[in-house]
């Protein structure tokens, strides 16, 4: 295999307080290492792949094992070239053990509308990876694998579209999916979310080949997990069956957006939705208000209220985590460089990760604080954020047209040293 393209040397850069977008009480700091100079996917997961204790970073052709992030091929890799005229085969990764061997495996969602799959771990062995179908379509570019049915145990969701159907038709259904009970190598059990498209009728919100917009959360404080879009959203019943489609509530929740998440941001009682903008500029959240019976709405109504114009551009991705412990979640998102080449409004600006700060006032109210963590590194269209090295501060682990990075956040008394590639 060519070492070329990888680093070979330490690429560690502390990224000092300077640099943030404002003071950060208490001051955190960054360290980033670079796993891998070349485009090889827009998905990225992190799990213990040969169970020495260490959290190793797959990306859907390679992993990369640390502490010294050797690369080891999943599959043939593929020439993706710079990313500026093309796309790559793996858009979303998550790890899990699915044949419960006690080994963790890899989701592939491959390019919107085709199947995806899940890669079989050979039990830390060497060699390539054994690929299973899932199922035949993969819908909405930000596919979430979460604990949905509050079980303890994530489910993938998604939007589909019918064996058969155009692939720029609006055919389409929400669902999740488990592995097939009997034999997890066969194709993955089906949950409707949603009904599937009826004959002539308008296709069903967030199921299409290319829509964007996601989430999971609890809107209507039933304390269970409801699956949001940008048409609106599903009420999980109070006994999901796995059979029967869920209620549809229909909402304006915005343009083309990323992950959605759902936080009372105005603490009053009504649970809104935040997002940021796919392939523009723009991080919002929608305030959910009380149903006007007089005006005989039979739905909630969400208003949208801007956080930030141009702090960023093209953030296809984002998560909601508590960044620096202080009980508060915050939104970590950052640039996709070059999601559609240069076509894109901020394509030629930096590649940031940026996290937005919540800082809750007295009567409850949450602001966000926008900081920077790099400018050379942006997201794909899936990242995570996850404690890579044990020290219990949570990193930022991106693949996508830049390469493959880790974002270390330093510890209180500065950085945590870390070994580099000989």
């Amino acid at each position: 295999m060519r070492t070329s393209h990888f680093l070979l040397s330490a690429s560690l850069l502390l990224i000092a307080n300077a640099n943030a977008l404002a003071a950060d009480p208490p001051a955190i700091s960054w360290t980033k290492q670079v796993l891998d100079t070349k485009f090889r996917s827009e998905g990225v997961a992190v799990a213990d792949v040969n169970k020495d204790g260490k959290k190793d970073v797959l990306n859907g052709e390679y992993w990369y094992e640390a502490p010294d992030w050797k690369p080891h091929e999943l599959q043939p890799p593929m020439d993706h070239k710079d990313g500026l005229q093309n796309y790559s085969r793996s858009f979303a990764c998550w790890s899990d053990d699915f044949n419960k061997d006690g080994y963790p495996d890899l989701i592939v969602i491959d390019f919107p509308g085709v199947p995806c799959y899940w890669m079989e771990n050979p039990k830390g062995g060497s060699g390539h990876w054994t690929k299973h179908t899932i199922w035949h379509s993969a819908c909405n570019e930000t596919p979430i694998y979460a604990d949905l049915l509050g079980t303890g145990k994530r489910v993938l969701i998604m939007g589909f579209q019918p064996k058969g159907a155009k692939s720029d038709g609006n055919e389409g259904q929400m669902a999740y999916f488990t592995p097939n009970e009997k034999d997890p190598n066969e194709l993955w059990d089906m949950h409707p979310i949603s009904e599937p498209t009826e004959p002539g009728k308008n296709g069903i919100p967030g199921t299409m080949r290319f829509s964007h917009g996601l989430g999971v959360g609890d809107l209507n404080n039933d304390k269970k997990q409801d699956v949001i879009c940008t048409g609106g959203w599903w009420e999980q019943p109070a006994q999901a069956d796995g059979k029967t489609a869920w209620a549809f509530h229909p909402a304006n929740l915005g343009d083309a957006c990323a992950d959605m998440f759902a936080f009372d941001v105005d603490n009053d009682g009504k649970t809104d939705v935040i997002s940021t903008s796919a392939h523009k500029f723009g991080v919002w959240w929608y305030k959910q208000r009380p149903i006007n019976k007089e005006a005989n709405e039979l739905h909630p109504v969400f208003e949208k209220i801007e956080l930030f114009g141009r702090l960023a551009s093209e953030m296809h991705a984002a998560h909601f985590v508590d960044i620096d412990g202080d009980g508060n979640k915050d939104l970590v998102t950052g640039k996709r460089w070059w999601s559609h080449g240069r076509s894109e409004p901020g394509s030629s600006w930096d590649a940031k990760v940026v996290w937005l700060r919540a800082e809750k006032e007295s009567d409850g109210f949450v602001n966000f604080v926008p900081k920077l963590i790099d400018s050379d590194s942006g997201i794909g269209t899936q990242f995570e954020v996850t404690d890579v090295n044990g020290d219990g501060l949570l990193d930022i682990v991106s693949s996508n047209k830049k390469g493959v990075r880790v974002l270390f956040q330093n510890p209180a008394n500065g950085p945590l040293f870390l070994r580099a590639l000989d």
